[in-house]
């Protein structure tokens, strides 16, 4: 009798049959490995211990402790590739070791290998799997020249019980690792955007402010040398200049606004969000609705994201009325951009849309995308809501220290 494929997404094995199908040898496999894979790391836990603590009174017992529970992680890693593909248990790895800068030195480093949790889960998982993996092996071959008709469910038996072994020892130990791990990758999101800002920056200086300087400064140039030979050419050279500085300014303000505009500073997202729309090609009606005003970081997100969204809305949208809400619920921040366009929007479209969520989701914050064939398009950002004040109060303090510590 065959066996009903396993529903995605779920690691629990389908009803274990008395046939001997490919779910069941799976098991077999898995109970019968269980053996040289545990002997394997039973002898290198006794071996990586003893040395390290052994020479622990030395400089090279502490050093020689650490990359052993390095080598348990990879140990835990092999244990849980091997779950996943005899067992079907799903699971996730535990975050990496904590990345030491170099700056901090070696003991630093050695200091957060000893203290690694899973590094030690991993040897305490090594070290008792060697009597599970005598009996497993003997009771698994027992059975299989033996016992047979009931070895489906000895199999499922035993197997059971090794899953709860990784779960327990080999999974992330707590939500706190899981949330390591995606701050540290939310980490690289803003890094990447940064120097993506940054390249922006200097691309629109080179390209234009300094370019149109340049010219400029050879114009004159040429006017200071033809001043007293042909004072009409030089006038109208002076003149060119005069708006070639005109055009400089109003690239440079262009610039200074998109780092961060003044009018954010002065007054505010309301104000802010009212320049942006002015701008926009679509009529857009803005309502802002928040008790005060938000830290500078959320509340220059909030105004770049709407800023880009509007832009969406004047190249790609072909609406004609478009919307921006923006109030605050609990302890969230929530916009909501709505256009009457064509609709069809997506977050792989090239029109920005999964860069704003990758901004959005580094600093804890959501983006949903609404946008059926044929309009309306709603998109809904949500970002954590820290008051300024607080934000004050956390430079402050740490203003305090740094002068404590100048003068210490």
């Amino acid at each position: 009798m065959t066996m009903s494929p396993q529903v995605p997404g779920n690691d629990r094995p389908p009803p274990v049959r008395s046939a001997l199908d490919a779910w069941t040898w799976k098991e077999i496999a898995h109970l019968l490995a269980n053996l040289p894979m545990a002997i394997a790391g039973f002898v290198y836990t006794v071996f990586m211990i003893s040395v390290g603590v052994g020479l622990a009174v030395t400089v090279i017992g502490l050093p020689l402790l650490a990359a052993g529970l390095q080598g348990a992680r990879m140990i835990g890693r092999a244990e849980r590739g091997r779950a996943r593909s005899l067992l079907g248990l799903r699971i996730d790895e535990p975050s990496p070791m904590a990345r030491v800068r170099r700056e901090e030195g070696f003991f630093a480093w050695l200091w957060s290998s000893l203290k690694d949790p899973v590094g030690w889960r991993a040897v305490l998982y090594s070290f008792i799997r060697l009597p599970w993996g005598v009996l497993t092996f003997a009771v698994t071959l027992v059975s299989l020249i033996v016992l047979w008709p009931v070895l489906p469910y000895t199999a499922r038996l035993l197997s059971n019980a090794d899953r709860g072994m990784v779960r327990g020892l080999l999974s992330p130990s707590d939500e706190l690792e899981r949330r390591i791990a995606e701050l540290e990758s939310d980490r690289g999101v803003v890094v990447d955007t940064a120097s993506a800002d940054l390249r922006r920056i200097e691309r629109d200086l080179h390209d234009g402010a300094q370019a149109r300087l340049v010219a400029l400064a050879m114009g004159l140039g040429l006017a200071k040398e033809k001043l007293t030979v042909d004072p009409e050419a030089a006038a109208l050279m002076v003149d060119e200049a005069h708006g070639e500085i005109k055009l400089a300014l109003q690239e440079l303000r262009d610039l200074a606004r998109g780092i961060h505009p003044a009018v954010l500073t002065d007054r505010g997202l309301d104000a802010a969000l009212s320049a942006i729309a002015s701008r926009c090609t679509v009529p857009v009606t803005v309502k802002v609705d928040l008790p005060g005003r938000p830290a500078q970081a959320i509340e220059g997100i909030a105004y770049f994201t709407v800023s880009e969204l509007l832009q969406n809305v004047s190249k790609h949208s072909g609406a004609r009325t478009a919307s921006v809400d923006v109030w605050r619920t609990a302890d969230r921040l929530l916009i909501q951009v709505t256009d009457d366009g064509r609709g069809g929007a997506s977050m792989d479209g090239g029109t920005g849309m999964s860069g704003l969520a990758e901004r959005l989701g580094a600093v804890d914050g959501l983006f949903v995308l609404d946008s059926p064939p044929g309009g309306p398009t709603t998109v809904t950002a949500e970002l954590p809501w820290r008051d300024r004040e607080d934000e004050k109060g956390a430079a402050g303090a740490r203003k305090d220290r740094t002068g404590a510590a100048e003068r210490r």
